[in-house]
């Protein structure tokens, strides 16, 4: 005798088995019934998992030791080195607002040039030639110039 749903047509076999991990009688039964390959396999990625995790914890206590030795250094310069470090942070602000002026520039030439560049690689090339390098150069100026002087002016607040 087959099974049928409550509409009449015939039920389709389960797909999927289930594994009860609840804790109770029921769990133990569910258990010794359960496939032995499949609780293995549970075991071993539980197991994968684990050594995941504490490789993961490693790689935040390294990171995390390399950033507060970092920032202990830089703070030690500043200490050092208090009236370079207000001029690095003045300078940073300076070439900020030229930043600002040369990303202005950059986007009224994208605006002005966006149909070209799509149309032909040259435009786009020359584009990228022109601003690019200008562009990186002065981010990383600025940043080095804004790690130098980022604690002693919150020190300072």
């Amino acid at each position: 005798m087959s099974k049928s749903s409550p509409d009449g047509t015939p039920a389709s076999p389960a797909m999927f088995s289930q594994v009860d991990v609840s804790a109770g009688g029921l769990a133990s039964s569910a258990a010794a019934s359960a496939d032995p390959e499949q609780t293995e396999l549970l075991r071993e990625m539980l197991a994968a998992q684990d050594r995941t995790n504490e490789i993961l914890e490693e790689l935040v206590g390294v990171m995390a030791s390399a950033q507060k030795q970092r920032h202990q250094e830089l703070a030690q310069w500043r200490k050092a080195n208090p009236r370079l470090a207000a001029s690095c942070r003045d300078a940073a602000e300076a070439l900020s607002r030229v930043q600002a002026e040369y990303l202005e520039r950059i986007t009224d030439e994208i605006n002005e040039t966006s149909d070209e560049m799509v149309a032909g690689e040259f435009v786009l090339n020359e584009f990228v030639d022109r601003f690019g390098p200008r562009l990186a150069h002065l981010n990383g100026v600025i940043q080095v110039l804004a790690q130098l002087s980022s604690v002693a002016s919150s020190n300072n607040r």
